[in-house]
């Protein structure tokens, strides 16, 4: 990545990434987008798979149900990027390269944050995507299939032989985005589909999720329980985040609570510097007020 790629006016990029599909990463990367929406901050989002162009027809569908229903809902500013079809390694890997740096300084320059969705498999896009992260958010079901790709567990005693491929590829991005700009990458494992059951797959999953994240850096976030919420609103573009927004009459159940509380958790761990400055700001306002009302 150039440094004209990353010289961008404050934005924040966080990014959707995994190498396997039917994780929730799109699911994610929208509650994310209509969470930071919501927020007050502008958000440009990238979807970087542009056969299955998931995010995509998410935007697409809020877009058109909102035109037929009539209801102004927070849309971010999008983009998709496809493939190059050229036959070329070099020459695609060069104009794919030109498509990202020149959608992404944009999106960077007039936005607070860049949510970019990355596809399920390793692609040039992908690492492009991965090599801008400030943020880095890799949703796995709550299961050895998925953790495999994040490392090699020994069958016998249930201990870590070491990372696997895509925690490989992440660690080659953080070295890049060192090397470009000097900047870190804020690494998030979110365990989605857990199970309310105790069940000993779980208690083994959390304690080789630890011992890795203690080995090659990264924080483990409760994801999104295994509801059927989640996936419904896709044909309407909603989210959970949008259903107490003018004109969207949809009546709050207790699923819909406990979900929406999971959204709002996976932005306190996040720790993004936009929601930690505010914070910051709002205290100093309140000892202000406490030290003004002493005096």
């Amino acid at each position: 990545m150039t440094n004209s790629a990353r010289g961008r006016s404050g934005a924040h990029a966080i990014v959707l990434g995994n190498e396997k599909g039917g994780s929730g990463k799109t699911t994610t990367a929208m509650h994310v987008i209509t969470l930071l929406l919501h927020e007050g901050a502008k958000v440009g989002s990238m979807d970087l798979d542009g056969r299955q162009r998931s995010l995509t027809r998410y935007v697409e569908n809020r877009k058109a149900w909102a035109e037929g229903a009539g209801v102004n809902l927070v849309m971010p500013d999008h983009v998709v990027l496809p493939r190059s079809e050229l036959e070329s390694l070099s020459e695609a890997q060069a104009t794919e390269r030109q498509a990202f740096e020149s959608a992404f300084t944009r999106l960077a320059i007039e936005n607070d944050f860049v949510v970019i969705d990355c596809p399920g498999t390793d692609s040039f896009l992908s690492r492009l995507g991965h090599a801008v992260a400030d943020t880095l958010i890799t949703p796995m079901n709550d299961s050895f299939v998925d953790f495999d790709l994040l490392g090699r567990v020994d069958p016998q005693s249930w201990k870590i032989k070491g990372p696997s491929v895509y925690a490989e590829m992440v660690w080659e991005s953080r070295k890049r985005r060192l090397m470009t700009d000097g900047g870190e990458i804020d690494w998030i494992v979110m365990r989605n589909r857990l199970s309310s059951l105790a069940a000993k797959n779980k208690r083994r999953i959390e304690g080789v999720l630890e011992d890795l994240a203690d080995r090659i850096g990264f924080r483990v976030a409760p994801g999104f329980g295994e509801r059927v919420i989640f996936r419904e609103m896709f044909p309407s573009g909603l989210t959970l985040l949008d259903l107490r927004a003018e004109g969207v009459d949809t009546q709050l159940s207790m699923s819909h609570i406990a979900a929406r509380a999971e959204v709002q958790g996976l932005l306190d761990v996040l720790q993004l510097p936009y929601f930690e400055d505010r914070k910051a700001v709002d205290a100093s306002v309140a000892e202000a007020g406490r030290v003004a009302g002493a005096a």
